[in-house]
């Protein structure tokens, strides 16, 4: 498999969308190494402690990523997939964001 098939991310008119698999009501919140779905997609796994009501897990998402890339909460929004578990999640492509998400990838498959 190519390199690009392994990445979770498109960079695209200035942002970056990210595809995420989120667990809800996790025992504690973190992320995984990049998986491939049934249709050969690259996503990041990330499990998280909040509900999967009123957006709770979505709110934790965002504040979860947000944190990991050193961005601010409100820099990060749901793309699209609100209610499913696999979500594309947006935010701004400079270059220094997507050096922390290449880097932030690397630590998640370090064993």
């Amino acid at each position: 498999m190519s390199d690009a098939g392994l990445r979770p991310f498109v960079e695209r008119d200035a942002r970056i969308r990210l595809r995420v698999r989120v667990t809800p009501r996790a025992s504690r919140e973190a992320a995984g190494a990049v998986a491939i779905d049934a249709d050969g997609r690259a996503f990041v796994p990330v499990r998280l402690t909040a509900p999967p009501v009123e957006c709770a897990a979505n709110a934790a998402l965002t504040a979860f990523l947000a944190r990991a890339l050193g961005l601010r909460k409100s820099d990060v929004a749901i793309a699209s997939g609100e209610s499913s578990r696999l979500k594309t999640v947006e935010f701004a492509a400079h270059a220094e964001t997507v050096e922390r998400l290449r880097r932030w990838l690397n630590e998640l498959a370090q064993p």
